[in-house]
């Protein structure tokens, strides 16, 4: 499954990673404050330009366990990446994540570019359940679930060493009966 890039949304653009997105990648993956809930660390520029070699590739899908990775674009600059991972093809299922530049936070573009991922997981590849992972310390990420129409289904205690302790995570989801294209 490759999506007819690009993407457009009301105000976005999302599409492949291309070589020359380094330094506007960096400047949101090099800092700790969006990297404290994520399993990476804030990357050197080297570790930064490994990532985006590795994002090239992520463009389609063509097995199970594979992510989908758009960079999200406005005004030609990337301000933040929206995945969509292919869980199960028995199981229709996938799984929804994002990152962005904390400079273009709070204007609803994660919104804008989740609701677009959404769309290609339901509509375009026939999933069934779409979920969402976060760190319960992370409130605009699981408000922004919310705001999605994703429900809750867990909390999970204390289910992961996260850089150095204990962590929780909530466990939101999303069905396809329940999608209907406009959250």
């Amino acid at each position: 499954m490759r999506p007819d890039y690009p993407l457009k949304t009301e105000r976005l653009v999302l599409r492949p990673f291309e070589p020359g997105d380094l330094d506007d990648l960096h400047a949101y993956r090099s800092d700790p404050d969006v990297c404290r809930y994520l399993y990476s660390e804030p990357g050197t520029i080297e570790e930064t330009q490994q990532r985006l070699d590795k994002s090239l590739t992520m463009d389609e899908l063509t097995e199970e366990g594979q992510w989908l990775v758009c960079a999200v674009t406005l005004d030609d600059r990337v301000i933040g990446d929206v995945v969509l991972k292919w869980v199960s093809e028995k199981d229709r299922q996938g799984e929804l994540g994002y990152v962005f530049n904390p400079a273009y936070q709070g204007n609803g573009y994660a919104r804008e570019a989740a609701q677009a991922m959404l769309r290609i997981g339901f509509e375009e590849m026939g999933l069934h359940r779409i979920t969402a992972v976060c760190d319960v310390r992370n409130e605009p990420s699981w408000r922004l679930m919310e705001r999605l129409g994703m429900r809750r289904e867990a909390h999970f205690r204390e289910s992961e060493m996260f850089k150095g302790e204990w962590g929780d995570c909530f466990i939101y989801a999303l069905l396809e009966e329940e999608y209907d294209g406009t959250a």
